[in-house]
């Protein structure tokens, strides 16, 4: 019986999550590859920072009087604007009271950002990565997700907000903000339409929902930032970055008044990357989850197949 009992994992649902975890770690490997390729450098910035970027959606999670960092960007942007160029990292963030079957309070973030370049630019980069990825562990063009084919063949769809809002939605995307309702129809509406036949960049969001990215030049009434979608589910968020300080600073001050009136804590502003914010050079950058990419090259139902452990079961 003694030996019977031995045949068997004691812990089954991390037995059997190993092969696509050996799945996870190809797609990893590659994608570090695909960086070192193209001559990105690999850098590691600390988790543990005083001060995150006061978004009124992230809560972040405190470690002693620092927190947790939500997402790497703050860190990464002064070292842009010390003078590095290309860089990625690979990296753990965290985020309070995020947990579903598409969230995870721990998670890993692949995050990447390049001067002199836009968020077009980081579209085109996005698509070439992705499609490297699936080819990395054998998917090729295609990929199965939530029972929909996705082509992953160039080109991708690109839409803008207000193109979704009209197609999608019965209030435009101007309405939904005036009611407070922009995220509400972006979830219920929008998102689970996006990205099914192909890949869809989802692009050109209003100001007020710009977070760190730089008004459109010849359009100033939508901000340079795009999200991309597969099968429904958002898989990166990227701008062309603000780097005007003082504006930035401006949107910093509106996300604490959103927290302030929500009853939320409220974090002190990132003055060290507020000082350097105006000597970064014009910058993209895109933070890409693995674990969503991950479910969606996996085929997995929910975001607990493709990680070693969740919460409850630590």
């Amino acid at each position: 019986m003694d030996h019977l009992n031995c045949s068997y994992p004691k812990n089954w649902p991390l037995a059997r999550r190993k092969a696509a975890l050996e799945q996870r770690a190809r797609i990893i490997r590659k994608a570090r590859q695909f960086f070192s390729d193209r001559g990105y450098l690999e850098v590691e910035t600390p988790h543990r920072i005083p001060a995150p970027a006061p978004e009124s959606h992230v809560d972040a999670v405190p470690s002693g009087r620092w927190f947790l960092h939500a997402s790497p960007e703050l860190c990464m942007k002064r070292m842009l604007a010390a003078g590095y160029e290309k860089i990625f990292q690979i990296c753990r963030c965290w985020r309070e009271g995020e947990r579903g079957s598409q969230h995870i309070p721990e998670f890993t973030l692949l995050e990447w950002y390049r001067v002199r370049s836009d968020y077009l630019a980081l579209m085109d980069e996005c698509e070439a990565l992705i499609q490297s990825l699936a080819v990395g562990i054998g998917q090729r063009e295609c990929v199965t997700f939530r029972g929909h084919r996705i082509s992953l063949a160039s080109p991708w769809e690109k839409m803008t907000v207000e193109e979704a809002f009209h197609q999608y939605a019965k209030i435009s995307a101007k309405e939904a903000l005036r009611q407070d309702l922009f995220d509400e129809v972006m979830v219920r509406d929008i998102e689970p339409r996006l990205g099914i036949g192909k890949p869809t960049f989802l692009y050109d969001y209003p100001p007020e929902r710009r977070s760190l990215a730089r008004l459109k030049r010849d359009d100033p009434t939508v901000a340079e930032r795009f999200e991309l979608y597969l099968g429904g589910l958002e898989i990166a968020n990227a701008f062309s970055e603000l780097v005007d300080a003082e504006e930035q600073r401006k949107v910093f001050e509106s996300e604490i008044d959103i927290r302030r009136s929500l009853g939320k804590e409220i974090y002190p502003i990132p003055e060290k990357f507020l000082a350097e914010l105006d000597v970064m050079p014009p910058s993209a950058g895109i933070a890409l989850g693995v674990d969503r990419l991950a479910m969606v090259l996996l085929n997995a139902t929910k975001i607990d197949e493709v990680v070693a452990f969740t919460p409850e079961e630590l």
